[in-house]
């Protein structure tokens, strides 16, 4: 990340964009919420491309899949949580 992308949420209107458009998507996205989190550790998980399904397929019906939600839940249960 860096200048190059801070200059993608620039906006004439307001103090900055939200969406940086479609090219390097993930990257602005990340970039925005850098903006808010300070010194706390924080990934961005870019699933905009899997979130959404039109058509039902292989048990999934149309509309939200929930990508990736079961796998991260287990991935915290195993390396954050304690008993």
């Amino acid at each position: 990340m860096g200048a190059e992308y801070d200059a993608m949420l620039k906006s004439d209107i307001a103090d900055m964009k939200n969406i940086g458009g479609r090219p390097g998507g993930s990257i602005t996205a990340a970039q925005f919420l850098k903006r808010f989190v300070g010194e706390t550790p924080w990934a961005h998980l870019d699933i905009a491309g899997t979130a959404w399904s039109k058509t039902p397929r292989n048990g999934q019906p149309k509309g939200a899949t929930g990508f990736g939600v079961r796998l991260l839940n287990e991935f915290v249960q195993k390396n954050y949580e304690t008993v």
